[in-house]
Order: C-alpha cells, then structure tokens, then sequence
C-alpha cells in the first residue's frame, strides 16, 4: 500500500503557537514583575518546549508510519507509539532542558524530580500530537479509498456497459459452440473436446465481466483450459509449468489478469521446435503474496508490431483501483521475462 504524502505545514505552523498557548494558560503565573511580563516570558518557554516535542514526536511518527503503513498494522503501531512515545518524550526533556539549565542553573535545575514532573507533564501534549497526526492520516486515508472505491465503480460501470454493447456476439458465439459441439461425430474426440473447451473459456469470459475479483483457483482452471487450446495448435513447441499452492489459491485476482499476462507471453515470444517457449506460472508455499508469471524471453518479431505496453497498463490501472498491499512488478533479466501480480 503507497502511503499519502503528509502536508502538514499549515498543521505545524498553527499548532505548534496555539498548543503552547494553551499550556501556557493552564499555567498562568504569578509574581511581583506583573502578569503580562511574566506570560510572555512563560510563553516562550513554553513554545520553546512545544517545538522541540512536537519535532520528536512528529519524526517518531513519521518513522513508524512508514515501517507499519497498512490497516492491518495500526494496533502495532498504535503500542509502538505508545511505548517509544515514553522514551522519546523523557530523552527530549534532558536533552530540552540543558540549554537553559546553563543559562539560568537556578529555575532549570538538573535535578532528577524536576525532570521527571516536566517528562509526565509533557506527555499530555505529546499524546494530543499523535492523537492529531493519527486523525489526519485516517481522515486522509478515508478520503482516499473514497476515491478509489468510485474510480472502481465507475470502471465497473463503464465495462458493464461495454459488455452489453458487445453482448449478442459472444453469447451467439458461445451458443453456436455447444451446438457445433453436439454436430461432430462423437469418435472425433479431440475435435470434441477442443469445441467444449473454447466454449469452456467464453462462459468464463462472460461470468467473470464486471467482478472486480475473482477466486485464484477459477482464474487458474480458466488459465488450463486457455492453454489447453493454445498447446493444441503449439503442440510440443509450448512448456507449460504451474506450480501454485492450495493456500495461494484461495486469494483472489482481478478476473482475466493472468489470462492477459499469458497472452502477451504468447503473443510476443517465439514458440518453434527450435526454441520452444517455456511458460511457468508459480507461487510461494510459505508466503504466496504473488502470483509469478514467468517466460522464455525470445522477441518474436516477424509479422508483428512491436508491444504498446497497453495490456499491462490496463492491468496496472486496474490493480492501481483494487488497492493492493504491494504493486505489481516486473522482472526482465538473463533471458527471462517475468510478472509479479499480487494475490488479494
């Protein structure tokens, strides 16, 4: 998950004055030197101790921000707040405080009870900083999923409606298959079984349109099936190798992505006795956050024009929508060509 970029200058700049204004206030002070004087002399003290807690408290935050940025690591982060928000906040009163003890050894004395009451009294602020900066970013996480779950929405909305623009051509494609299925003769197997399956792939294609997500394990018995047609005209030119475990195919995947990324693997790479295309697609057992889609790379280039790229954008775009914990990647290296796409 990409973190938002924290804009917090106005935050800090009226946060910080009115935060030691008000610390100020709880503490008014007394004396034979008049009130105003004496604010204004607390006041800047106080704001002196205010910025110097807020910067620490602020890069505390910012630190574990990007260590633990994703929803599910809010409560972790949230105890390793609380915790190093202690320590940050006692180092910062010595650290504070010795300035002025060299300036004035009589009011700031390094004395281990003074310490400790401006360290406890100091928390109460440090806590209402994070609170804030906690909130912001909610608030702003809020926002942005506000905004990706519409993006998404209206994606959807503008394939159901290219769906059914497109809608009478494959549903009489899929039809015209079962019944060109039931015409053959029942001893030319293969003939059989090449139709169910081509008909097989078109009720995937038509199920799977306007899901923004579908299970791993259909997509991959689509993706067999896929490929069953495509060794058929291929033969022993095509290697295919898939390697995925239970625990990945229960995740799920934007419907017909890795039937894209296949595609472009076939459409792109020389497949001939010669050099056969090997097609491997695999996951992790102990920790299948990714589906690997990997392949011989051997541009094939004639007859051809060279790849737009547009395939994969589209498949970035769309992931982009769904949000994933990490982004999809892309591997090229030693003659090989692979696709790192996240499992939802």
């Amino acid at each position: 998950m990409t973190q938002p970029a924290l804009n917090d200058r106005r935050f800090v700049l009226w946060g910080i004055p009115l935060l030691s204004l008000l610390i100020t206030a709880v503490n008014l002070p007394t004396g034979p030197y008049g009130r105003w004087p004496m604010v204004l002399v607390h006041w800047a003290i106080s704001l002196y101790f205010t910025s110097g807690y807020w910067v620490v408290t602020r890069q505390l935050w910012l630190g574990l921000l990007q260590r633990l940025p994703r929803p599910e690591q809010t409560p972790r982060r949230l105890w390793l707040l609380a915790g190093l928000a202690v320590l940050a906040t006692s180092a910062a009163t010595v650290v504070l405080t010795l300035p002025l003890h060299l300036l004035l050894p009589r009011d700031f004395p390094l004395t281990f009870d003074l310490l400790l009451r401006e360290a406890r009294f100091s928390l109460v602020p440090t806590v209402a900083v994070l609170t804030l900066y906690e909130a912001m970013y909610f608030f702003e996480q809020w926002k942005d999923n506000l905004s990706r779950a519409e993006q998404l929405a209206r994606s959807q909305t503008q394939a159901q409606l290219d769906a059914l623009q497109s809608q009478l051509d494959p549903h009489f494609l899929f039809n015209n298959l079962n019944t060109l299925a039931a015409l053959i003769e029942p001893e030319n197997a293969p003939a059989q079984q090449f139709v169910e399956q081509l008909a097989d792939v078109y009720r995937y294609v038509l199920l799977a349109q306007g899901q923004p997500t579908v299970p791993l394990a259909e997509e991959m018995a689509f993706i067999e099936t896929y490929l069953a047609l495509h060794k058929a005209r291929f033969r022993d030119n095509l290697v295919v190798e898939i390697a995925v475990p239970p625990a990945a195919l229960a995740r799920r995947v934007a419907p017909l992505s890795v039937q894209l990324l296949v595609e472009n693997a076939l459409k792109h790479n020389e497949a001939s006795r010669q050099h056969p295309l090997h097609l491997r697609l695999w996951a992790e057992a102990e920790n299948p956050d990714f589906l690997l889609v990997e392949n011989a790379l051997r541009p094939r280039t004639a007859g051809l024009a060279p790849g737009t790229g547009t395939g994969l954008a589209n498949v970035r775009q769309r992931y982009l929508l769904l949000n994933p914990a990490r982004p999809i990647e892309i591997l090229e290296a030693a003659g090989k060509f692979a696709v790192r796409l996240p499992l939802l």
